[in-house]
């Protein structure tokens, strides 16, 4: 048995011995969670930043007496914030670096990090709320500790920082560079990834015209009617501060929408985003009234639309791209099996981050694949519907009808991009291939020989007008002739080996948030179809600040289709120069054109359905739009309904999701006519009727 001496003297050696204190990884996370800075926890222990940042990463350890607070500390903290539950050692190796999503931005890319590892430290609220938004505001997820007050906020040029859910932070910054470092450093703003492999959402500062001017900044820029083209020049004082304190702008300079960044630094992005209002950054036709809203408002608009779909980084289109390499990230960390470490390696399903050519035919003319080669066998010609029907095919018993309703779909090209299969890899050209509807390509095709009732447009073509001989057809285009029981017999194709639904992720996301916020606005699922229509009369009017965010939605759709084919912009570009855009992975004029294929081929097969079901023929079809011919002024007076009352499955029907229909307005059958017989399509009017025909076709 030990003498007593012994114990006491083993136990004044444990007593004796210093805390043990937790892995620095696990200090990180446990001052990360309590919401403190490192600058914070270094003045309360008396010591240096760096300091603290040298206990996190493991390069050397507190010494007493500070190491007995900063256990202290440490348990208090273990104790209110638990560590999350057994991770797998893979999780915690950091990922590859994410790949720019847009390379014209130029922005700089961060190494991707798990879930759970360290993070940007982040600061509680700097100030109560003083002035919380108005309205009823969208419900929000639980908040990233890392990022306290939320992705984004408006700046006041009295200081106030509005940012979501009501708060307001205090900011002292009087140029560009305090505003810059204390967005990182104290505002916690900013937004987790969307995608395990991708990066977090830098933080958005908007600045409200007073802002711009306290912080240096014009007011206004010259040259205001070239929007897309507007920045500081290079001399400016306002440049030359941000340059001098080593910070850095993207290729697109300082403009409405102005990056700032330093390069990376271990495992933390250094970059802010600035979106100037009296710049035009928010676009009066994807964002209607929003500049004219109060801070706080605004705030609550953009915050919604981050939460629903991406902190904005540019004009929706803009958004809208970036959105499907959030959610698709181009590569993922995978480990080398000779060396054993993790490097960047390609992430399934993605589109990789090296820009891909097309094939001559879906190029663009300008296009260096097109001009470098003489290509000169034409181009495919995926568009949407801009088509009216022959007056001389009209009946006397349409023209009797009193009234011509119009039809939207909702977001049909979101619709349309709905279990999309498309190519990920390079098109590889085939001569007379067999045709195969599962492979998705570009098809040289002769359907001059399918026969369609002349009362419905062509399927295959815009304009609605018969084929007169070949032509290049993206698959679906092809895939529905066979549908409809022709013949197909390619001449050739340029088709892709490698395949995947790459828009799906982007689709799920854009559907939630579309019927999120029309059923903030009243307009439910649950809705028949006669009370749908009533609140979709009144829904602009429930919550302006909603209806903003609805419309950001739709444009976000459209313009992130259409961003897949951008062309060159400004007037010293000449034919067959590289333009920024071509520099882009997601540079894919091939999938913009599966998307309005199917999107058209969609609009087609509902005509055809209604004309069976109904024997109505439409009067016009404008992309998403199309006008009947109605004995009432109403979609519910020719839409076809079992006698249980419930619609008829194949043809148009009324609701709130995508690519269900919705009333885009009502006119006169003899206005529609009118309209028809000057060469105008009423599907481009019928919202607005007669006063829109001074701003012509």
């Amino acid at each position: 048995m030990p003498s007593e001496e012994e114990l006491f003297a083993s136990v004044d050696a444990l007593l004796n011995e210093e805390p043990h204190l937790p892995p620095p990884a696990e200090r990180a996370r446990l001052r990360e969670a309590a919401g403190i800075t490192q600058a914070r926890l270094a003045t309360a222990l008396k010591t240096t930043t760096q300091s603290v940042k040298n206990w996190e990463n493991g390069r050397s350890e507190p010494k007493s007496p500070r190491l007995d607070a900063y256990q202290r500390l440490l348990n208090g903290w273990a104790a209110k914030y638990p560590a999350p539950g057994a991770v797998p050692a893979a999780a915690t190796v950091p990922a590859a670096p994410a790949a720019s999503e847009v390379k014209t931005a130029d922005a700089p890319q961060a190494p991707t990090v798990p879930a759970t590892g360290p993070a940007r430290p982040a600061t509680p609220p700097a100030a109560a709320s003083r002035r919380p938004a108005a309205g009823k505001t969208a419900a929000q997820p639980a908040p990233d500790p890392r990022f306290p007050h939320g992705p984004l906020a408006v700046l006041d040029g009295d200081g106030s920082a509005y940012g979501t859910g009501g708060i307001v932070l205090d900011c002292p910054a009087t140029t560009v560079v305090e505003l810059v470092e204390w967005t990182l450093r104290e505002s916690g703003l900013g937004a987790p990834r969307l995608h395990r492999n991708g990066k977090d959402s830098d933080p958005l500062i908007v600045l409200t015209a007073a802002a711009a001017v306290k912080l240096g900044l014009p007011e206004r820029l010259e040259g205001h009617e070239q929007r897309r083209s507007l920045r500081l020049a290079e001399d400016h004082p306002v440049v030359k501060q941000v340059v001098k304190a080593k910070w850095r702008l993207t290729q697109r300079g300082f403009g409405p929408w102005a990056r700032i960044y330093r390069k990376v630094q271990g495992r933390e992005r250094q970059c802010v985003q600035l979106a100037i209002l009296s710049w035009d950054a928010l676009d009066e036709r994807s964002w209607p009234g929003v500049t004219e809203m109060e801070p706080a408002d605004i705030a609550r608009v953009l915050g919604v639309y981050a939460q629903r779909v991406i902190t904005p980084r540019g004009s929706t289109a803009v958004s809208g791209l970036e959105l499907m390499t959030a959610l698709r990230p181009p590569t993922r960390a995978v480990q080398d099996p000779q060396t054993g470490n993790w490097v960047p390696g390609h992430n399934p399903g993605s589109l990789g981050t090296e820009p891909m050519d097309p094939a001559p035919p879906e190029a663009t003319p300008e296009h260096p694949v097109v001009v470098d080669s003489g290509w000169s066998g034409g181009f495919l010609n995926e568009e949407a519907y801009q088509w009216v029907r022959d007056v001389s095919l009209l009946s006397d018993e349409e023209c009797t009808l009193p009234f011509a309703v119009g039809l939207d779909l909702n977001t049909a090209f979101l619709a349309a991009a709905a279990r999309l299969v498309v190519g990920l890899s390079a098109p590889d050209h085939f001569h007379a291939p067999a045709f195969n509807p599962k492979i998705p390509g570009s098809w040289r095709v002769d359907l001059s020989h399918v026969e369609l009732d002349p009362r419905l447009p062509s399927p295959f073509t815009p304009d609605g007008t018969r084929p007169t001989g070949p032509a290049w057809y993206q698959t679906h285009t092809v895939a529905y002739a066979q549908e409809l029981g022709y013949n197909v017999q390619p001449l050739e194709g340029y088709l892709r080996r490698e395949t995947g639904a790459y828009l799906d992720p982007w689709h799920d996301r854009l559907k939630t948030a579309y019927v999120d916020t029309l059923a903030d606005l009243g307009v439910t699922k649950d809705l028949d179809d006669r009370q749908f229509l009533a609140a979709m009369e009144r829904h602009k009017d429930a919550d302006p600040a909603m209806a903003a965010v609805l419309a950001a939605i739709k444009a976000t759709v459209k313009g992130g289709i259409g961003k897949l084919r951008e062309r060159p912009q400004g007037k010293r570009y000449k034919e067959g120069e590289r333009w920024p855009a071509l520099q882009r992975p997601t540079w894919r004029p091939d999938i913009r054109a599966a998307v309005i294929s199917k999107a058209r081929i969609n609009m087609h097969r509902k005509l055809r359905n209604m004309a069976t079901m109904t024997g109505l023929y439409p009067l016009a079809v404008l992309s998403d739009c199309v006008v009947y011919p109605s004995p009432g002024d109403s979609p519910l007076d020719f839409l076809p309904y079992a006698a249980s009352g419930k619609p008829q499955p194949g043809g148009f029907r009324l609701g709130p999701t995508p690519g269900l229909a919705k009333l885009e307005g009502v006119q006169s059958m003899l206005w529609a006519v009118d309209l028809m017989e000057q060469g105008y399509n009423p599907a481009r009017h019928i919202k607005g009727g007669d006063a829109v025909l001074d701003e012509g076709e």
